[in-house]
């Protein structure tokens, strides 16, 4: 059972990360503290959320923050567009870049809530099983963070349109 979740978590410690060695160090020790605990999961309960929750800990008790190392970097052109259409293509990336240049600047809590509904679309309520928090503070972090999402990416836009006019 614990085999066919790796996948997610991988994706989701990779998301959170952005750097492939680190995501499977971070998924590695996922797996080693979720082994160690097994006798804490209780087996009514989802398998998928509570190694979430394991992993969403490990990654606030000290993983690093997503690296600026581009060789590092997940490749943005594993986004799936159509090949034709070059101009949404380039100015996708662009975007993709202005976003998750503004993710590396949320607190590790943020980020991880925003990553979390992105990639695994849960309802609130597994939101918050996976995080081990209530659904209301699941529902007003992801709130949170979505708005200071919208700030920074404001800020951005509003600091090259300055510098544009300058130039």
């Amino acid at each position: 059972m614990i085999e066919a979740e790796i996948p997610h978590l991988r994706r989701y410690a990779r998301a959170l990360l952005r750097d492939r060695e680190a995501a499977d160090d971070l998924v590695q020790d996922t797996m080693e503290r979720a082994w160690r605990k097994r006798h804490l999961w209780r087996p009514h309960g989802r398998l998928r959320s509570w190694l979430f929750r394991v992993l969403y800990r490990l990654y606030l008790d000290g993983h690093p923050a997503p690296t600026r190392d581009r060789d590092k970097l997940i490749a943005l052109d594993a986004i799936a567009l159509d090949p034709r259409d070059r101009s949404a293509s380039n100015h996708l990336q662009l975007h993709c870049r202005d976003v998750l240049a503004a993710m590396d600047r949320l607190s590790p809590e943020h980020r991880a809530i925003l990553m979390l509904a992105a990639l695994e679309q849960p309802s609130y309520r597994d939101g918050a099983r996976m995080l081990g928090i209530r659904v209301g503070t699941f529902r007003s972090r992801l709130s949170r963070a979505r708005q200071r999402l919208n700030e920074l990416m404001q800020a951005d836009e509003d600091k090259s349109a300055l510098e544009e006019a300058r130039g």
